[in-house]
């Protein structure tokens, strides 16, 4: 094992198992800092969750990730836009196995979440997805594919079940005292 990598393994840890639990938003966020790819002004990152390689995950712009999200950037990256809603315990996966692959091959890909999305309650979003603009991913969904913009998509495997307004101008400004 190389230092870099000791070094990312020693951040993920050091976050996800000490510092992300620290009721501090200050120090979690100058950890945060630090460790993310990408941690855009106004991102509020809550108690709790758990980043696979940090190194590979970016935050738009006033993105709220609610309490225990998992985020999977171990080869792949997530990118956020800005004004994004992760609800609790959501999971964003960039990676995991092939299943016809003899040799249990990984297989993965980049996440991209487009502005303004907002992702509901234990949802998990699997390797290779985009979410488009304004999108709305309900509570409990599994994002196997890619969302057009604006559809509200639900279900396992998720499918579209509505759409949202195309005039979304608002700016999430979650800043409690407590994150």
């Amino acid at each position: 094992m190389n230092l870099r990598v000791l070094a990312g393994s020693l951040a993920a840890f050091g976050y996800n198992h000490i510092v992300g639990k620290l009721p501090s938003r200050l120090v979690r966020s100058l950890y945060l800092q630090a460790y993310l790819r990408r941690r855009g002004q106004g991102t509020g990152i809550q108690m709790g969750c758990r980043f696979l390689n940090g190194r590979r995950v970016s935050f738009g712009d006033r993105n709220v990730i609610n309490f225990g999200c998992l985020l999977d950037g171990r080869k792949f990256n997530i990118t956020t836009g800005s004004d994004v809603s992760i609800g609790p315990e959501v999971a964003i996966l960039t990676l995991g196995h092939d299943p016809q692959s003899p040799d249990f091959a990984d297989r993965g890909g980049d996440v991209v979440i487009g502005n303004h999305v907002w992702i509901g309650y234990r949802a998990t979003v699997l390797p290779g997805v985009t979410i488009g603009d304004g999108a709305v991913v309900a509570a409990g969904a599994v994002v196997s594919k890619d969302v057009d913009p604006y559809t509200i998509v639900a279900g396992v495997p998720a499918k579209p079940i509505g759409t949202r307004t195309k005039d979304l101008t608002y700016q999430l400004n979650y800043n409690p005292l407590l994150l």
